[in-house]
């Protein structure tokens, strides 16, 4: 795999398109947690997905770890799939990690991931389900709708 500026460019347009499929999967795992946690959870249109896409690929140290995540799931397929269970599971939970951003909401993510996971089957390869679980679950830790993340941490210190 050789990663050069058009390759990260032409993997943003394939993770900007994959709207119809990331984005129910975004509302159905938050709708999962929201009820898991007992608290309502905004949902994600098409449109804040893109945005938020366009967001994670500006930045181009993201962009290039980004793109080398979704072009090695993109063609990641192992004989038997169980064997290459583990390898899908990293390569897609450090995706979710690397959209997401950092400490805490790389960790989050990473934890999402796998409720994405279990809530979805991509035909495919094996690494397909996977990277549309890692895109779910790092965009949407990005996204507005978790009441948290919109007021002021308790834990601020003044003059800090």
């Amino acid at each position: 795999m050789e990663l050069t500026p058009a390759a990260v460019e032409a993997e943003y347009e394939w993770v900007r398109d994959r709207a119809p499929v990331v984005v129910p999967l975004i509302n159905e795992t938050r709708d999962r947690l929201a009820d898991c946690f007992g608290v309502e959870v905004g949902s994600v249109t098409a449109d804040a997905y893109r945005d938020e896409v366009t967001h994670v690929f500006a930045d181009g140290t993201r962009a290039v770890n980004v793109a080398a995540y979704v072009a090695l799931l993109r063609d990641l397929d192992v004989t038997g799939d169980y064997p290459g269970f583990v390898v899908d599971e990293v390569l897609g939970r450090e995706l979710a990690a690397t959209v997401a951003g950092g400490q805490p909401f790389s960790l989050l993510a990473q934890a999402t991931f796998h409720v994405a996971d279990v809530m979805t089957h991509t035909d495919g390869v094996a690494g397909a389900d996977d990277l549309d679980a890692a895109l779910a679950a790092g965009v949407q830790t990005r996204l507005p709708g978790w009441e948290w993340t919109e007021r002021e941490s308790p834990f601020a210190v003044d003059g800090a």
